[in-house]
């Protein structure tokens, strides 16, 4: 078999998501396929937020694997708790534990930095795996996102990576503020967890840069089952911010009661992801496994990603036939009618072209493409609710670009942008009509404006 010219590959990256994903496990699976961990190290020094990591060989069920750790201030395990503050002062505990670890509730006495500070203290004391906690009290100041904006902003990586990261900050802070219905500006990250999901998302849009991948695709989610629990009580799996993240990928629970997905994990996904489906097909180059904390009985706890290349050169369609009739004796109104008939039907396009008939009578040529297994129930249809006496039909070739589509966040709500990309370049974009339609109207601002609005998104986030 005849191999595709080189600019006819495009490069992907395929993440398999079977026992869930979080940030320490997307960073440990970017190591195992190779990139880099100095690279890694280096992005923690250039930081500068009193970080390091530690990256290990381990094993899950059997399957090697690579265990990345967050070592904030030289401590290792530390809790995995992002802390949310609104501008009212009030707490909110957004994720208890980060993937396959350990939940932990630590006591904080928090001064916070902003407008409204305040105290809060919790005594707990637990021992899960191994690990005991007792009664104690931290002072840690917060973080909102224009400060770790600042902080990413000004660390020695690439624009590129600043921006994916960026992304995935705004994606997991917008997540959390429609939860707890507040702007997402006003949303405050504790110290401690603001350090480690610093740490697990720039590196993780700086090793997904190091792949030199042209499309990330990821598989249905794994969420997981059973309760996690919060500040506001406990909230079944996925928590609230993971399930927010995830609207519009494929989900599932393989029954095993433990959280899978946890918010960073799903905001990196969100951001990098730009399909779902089953494993591709590809020639396989690379394969890494990134490892959770816990061992889970029947199932390796890792996330495996693969990076390979795939032809993705225009492909030619199946033959579709046409069936053409010229109208001109048929009130416009009732060919309205038609073309929404026929589409509904399972026309793949149906279209008019004004003509100039015999006798100097305007009139319209319908034009309508169809799967050829459609083609005579089509046929029947326009002869039902036409005027024609006859019509004409043959057999075209089609090509056609990838077709995708990317969720953009406007003001006024979230709008799908259908994307047409080929040899891994994008080279249409347009935001879905109905989706503008919509929020136009809920909101009573101009359609042309929602359009507008979306499509500058969508640039920008691409940029």
């Amino acid at each position: 078999m005849e191999r595709p010219a080189a600019d006819e590959l495009m490069r992907i990256a395929y993440l398999d998501c079977f026992s869930g994903v979080s940030g320490d496990m997307f960073l440990g699976a970017l190591v195992s396929a190779g990139v880099s961990a100095e690279l890694l190290n280096q992005t923690v020094r250039a930081l500068d937020v009193g970080a390091a990591l530690e990256v290990a060989g381990v094993e899950r069920n059997g399957i090697s694997a690579t265990k990345v750790d967050v070592l904030v201030n030289g401590e290792k395990d530390l809790p995995r708790e992002e802390f949310l503050s609104g501008q009212h002062g009030k707490d909110v505990h957004v994720h208890p534990h980060e993937h396959g670890g350990h939940v932990h509730e630590h006591p904080h006495s928090h001064e916070h930095e902003h407008s409204h500070p305040h105290q809060q203290a919790h005594d707990h004391e637990e021992k899960d795996g191994g690990h005991e906690h007792s009664k104690h009290s931290h002072e840690h100041s917060h973080r909102g996102l224009k400060e770790i904006r600042e902080i990413i902003r000004r660390a020695a990586i690439s624009e590129g990576a600043k921006r994916t990261a960026i992304a995935i900050f705004q994606a997991l802070g917008e997540a959390e503020a429609k939860i707890h219905h507040q702007d997402v500006e006003t949303i405050y990250f504790h110290e401690v967890g603001s350090v480690d999901a610093i740490v697990d998302i720039v590196c993780a849009s700086v090793g997904a840069e190091a792949l030199k991948v042209e499309r990330w695709i990821c598989s249905p989610l794994n969420v997981g089952g059973g309760t996690v629990r919060c500040q506001h009580g406990t909230l079944p799996v996925p928590a609230p911010a993971t399930l927010e993240l995830l609207k519009g990928a494929p989900v599932y629970s393989s029954g095993i009661q433990k959280e899978l997905v946890t918010p960073t994990g799903a905001a990196i996904v969100r951001t990098l992801a730009s399909s779902y489906s089953v494993f591709p097909a590809m020639a396989v180059q690379a394969i890494g496994y990134g490892a959770g904390a816990r061992n889970f009985p029947g199932m390796p706890n890792v996330t495996r990603l693969t990076v390979g290349e795939v032809d993705d050169s225009p492909t030619e369609q199946p033959s579709c036939t046409v069936l053409e009739a010229n109208l001109d004796d048929m009130s416009p109104q009732l060919f309205g009618y038609v073309l929404e008939r026929l589409l509904a039907e399972g026309a793949l396009d149906a279209f008019g072209t004004p003509l100039q008939m015999k006798k100097s009578r305007p009139g319209l040529l319908l034009t309508v493409l169809a799967r050829n297994e459609d083609a005579e129930r089509l046929s029947r249809l326009i002869f039902a609710e036409t005027t024609t006496l006859g019509m004409r039909l043959r057999q075209d070739r089609r090509y056609e670009l990838e077709r995708r589509h990317v969720p953009v966040a406007t003001p006024w709500g979230e709008v799908r942008i259908k994307v047409g990309s080929m040899k891994g370049a994008d080279r249409n974009a347009a935001p879905e009509f109905e989706d503008c339609r919509r929020l136009a109207m809920e909101h009573k601002v101009p359609l042309k404006q929602v359009m507008q609005e979306a499509l500058r998104s969508y640039f920008s986030r691409r940029e």
